[in-house]
Parts: structure tokens; sequence; C-alpha cells
């Protein structure tokens, strides 16, 4: 992977211009920039950790994948990749990444990645990577009619909107106050966002605009795949939560695998519109989620998938369940 270059045109769908390269995007120079130890086997440390005190699933998959794009060559880039997530991270020391180097074909290269700590696997990722080549085939689904992201509020503004209302029940209040300490290095605007009365009846559904914070380039489109994934996972639990995040008490949530599948080039400092929905809950406590990006040159950007579990009760009984969201 090479490191992106500051675009000359100045000009960036979604309306940002490009500022100088040392401003640079926080999940190139940190959260993203391995450390290399050995051929095929990097070390990588954490940028920001939710409040469950489990490394977030986005870095580990972002990480695997810059794993992953380090050993093919500079002329292949990635189309999908599967992931499972076996064990909870451990915040407190990095995590070492071992990359196995499946196949190289003419065309198409694997790459199996395993994310370790004390010594066991907590990740297992395989990644696809295609030399790219025009189609003689195109076609995708038509970009939802939304908004644009000047004319919505970004997160921290309406989280500071709704905890000025002197009717917020103070549930909702720590919650808001929770989300709004957290450090996260993307930036938000929510399409349709609920109005207070209508917290509690919410589908397991959302649009929103997002793009990393600082500046990428249009240098290295491998790195824009790897913040996309990063990206990818952070709305999935949310929006599987929706219609029931009020009922009950989630005592902890966890991913179980992830999925992505990358369809054109994109930038993922530029906004994307991310369609995110939860679309049925199944048994054994699972709840998938699968998501669609698009840019704003209407492109489709990728789909994802994932499934996580989670343990909760609810509000008005004892009963414990399981609760699995993807």
């Amino acid at each position: 992977m090479s490191s992106p270059e500051a675009s000359e045109d100045g000009q960036g769908g979604g309306g940002r211009g490009d500022p100088p390269g040392d401003l640079r995007s926080v999940l190139v120079t940190s959260v993203l920039n391995l450390e290399p130890l050995d051929e095929d086997l990097f070390r990588g440390r954490h940028y920001w950790v939710p409040t469950t005190q489990r490394l977030f699933g986005g870095q580990i998959v972002g990480q695997a994948l810059v794993a992953a794009a380090k050993s093919v060559s500079e002329d292949v880039h990635v189309h999908s990749l599967h992931c499972y997530f076996v064990r909870a991270g451990d915040p407190k020391v990095p995590v070492l990444y071992q990359v196995e180097r499946t196949r190289t074909g003419t065309s198409f290269s694997v790459r199996s990645v395993k994310a370790v700590q004390h010594g066991k696997p907590i990740f297992i990722c395989q990644a696809s990577f295609q030399q790219a080549q025009p189609s003689p085939v195109q076609h995708q689904f038509s970009m939802p009619i939304v908004p644009p992201p000047e004319e919505l509020l970004d997160s921290e503004t309406l989280i500071n909107q709704y905890l000025r209302d002197p009717n917020l029940q103070e549930k909702y209040r720590v919650e808001l106050n929770r989300i709004a300490a957290q450090e996260v290095p993307i930036e938000i605007k929510l399409v349709k966002p609920p109005a207070l009365s209508q917290l509690q009846e919410m589908e397991p559904k959302q649009m929103f605009w997002v793009r990393a914070q600082g500046h990428i380039g249009e240098g290295d489109i491998k790195m824009h795949c790897c913040v996309a994934a990063y990206i990818s996972d952070y709305a999935f639990l949310t929006t599987a939560l929706l219609p029931h995040q009020w009922q009950y008490k989630v005592r902890f949530m966890v991913s179980l695998d992830h999925s992505m599948w990358f369809h054109a080039p994109f930038r993922a400092d530029h906004w994307m519109l991310y369609e995110c929905e939860s679309p049925w809950a199944v048994s054994e406590s699972r709840l998938p989620s699968q998501g669609d990006t698009f840019q704003m040159k209407k492109s489709h950007t990728f789909y994802n998938g994932a499934e996580l579990k989670g343990k909760g009760h609810s509000s008005t009984n004892s009963i414990t369940r399981d609760q699995q969201l993807a």
C-alpha cells in the first residue's frame, strides 16, 4: 500500500476541498498505521475504545485489511472480505496480525488474516483482491433521494439540541451524554433524526452521511477501502437495537461475523450515504444487519453485512435473553 497523496485540484465529492497533507486523517496516521514486525506480521494499536472496554470491531476489520493489502501488489484491489470475531479483544494490549498468502493468481489473489492476542486468535478474515479491468456489464440500484450533508446537523449539534429540551427523560439524557463523550475519528450526519416523541417507536433502519475526519487523498484506493471497513461496523449495533434499545438494558453486545463487497473506487474522506437496516431478528438472539453505501456522485460504493450478539434483560421483568446484532 502506498501513502495517499494530496489531490492537486482541491476538488472533492461531498463538497470538501482537499486540505494540505499535514492534516491527515487520524485513521491513516494512527489507527490503520500498522507496525511491521516481520514478513506478513504486523502489530496494531488502539485509538478509540468503546465504553464496553472491548475492542471496536471496525478497528480490527480495518487493521486486518491493511495487513492483507500490504501483501499484494499495487495493481490489485480488494473486492470482498469475510470475517469472524471469535474472541473479545483486549484494549490493554496490541493486536498481532498474521497474514497467509493463500493464493496469488493472475487476476485474483486471496489473503487470510488472523488477529491474535495473548497467543489466541480473536478474529479471522479472508480478503479477495482483483486486478482492475473494465466490464461490459454494469448496473446498480439508484441512490436514495435525501438531503445533502450540508443541509443536515452534525452529531454534536444534534445531541446538544436534544439535551437542551427540558422534557427529555433522564434515561435518554444519560445515553446521549455517553454518546457525546465518545471520540470517534469519523463524522456522521443523520438524514432523518428522530424527534423525542419517536425514540421509543423506531424501525431498525437508518440513513446517514459519513466520512473520515481529516484528509486521506486520492493516492491509495486500498487505504480508502480500509477506512471504509473501519467505518462500516459503527452503525450495525445501534441500528439493530432501534426498536428495542429503550425496552431492554443491554449488558453487552459482540460482533459475530462481518462481510463487505467493494464495487467501485471511492474516497472515504468525502461524504458517503450509508443506508443501514436490520431486516429481521432471529432465534438464538441474533440480529443481522446490512448496509449499502453510495458516494455523492451516485456510484454504488460498497455493501456490507454483519451479525452480532449481546446480552440484555427486559426493563419490565427479569427474563434474561441473548441478543445478537448484525
